[in-house]
């Protein structure tokens, strides 16, 4: 990814897109979190030979005009992983239409955690 993203004659960096989606996203019912939370990150990698996932939360990159959208997910138990992807399509599509004025052509979602209830 470059420094900054050029669409529909605007330029916009990557970091002000990630706060975009990642407002967006956080509204949707059955997301934890957007990313990995980092403390608790830092401590497996502290305590645990497992290694923290490295790769930024959300990414983003202009295709043919359009804006696609990768964004890394933690998320609760017992929300269909279908109807989740679908609904924070939607929320991305909206945010990023609502705020940038520009059409988003695709939204990659990843669940890289799932958070059990406290019982």
């Amino acid at each position: 990814m470059s420094n900054e993203l050029v669409i529909s004659g605007i330029c916009v960096a990557p970091a002000v897109v990630a706060t975009i989606v990642t407002q967006a996203v956080e509204r949707v019912e059955g997301v934890a979190s957007v990313g990995e939370n980092a403390i608790a990150s830092s401590l497996i990698s502290v305590f645990t030979a497992r290694p923290v996932n490295e790769e930024p939360a959300v990414e983003s990159e202009v295709v043919d005009d359009k804006l696609n959208v990768s964004v890394r997910l933690s998320v609760f138990y017992g929300y269909p992983f279908t109807k989740l992807a679908d609904d924070v399509r939607s929320a991305v599509a909206s945010a990023v239409k609502g705020q940038m004025g520009v059409e988003v052509g695709a939204v990659d979602v990843c669940i890289d955690n799932l958070v059990f209830p406290k019982e």
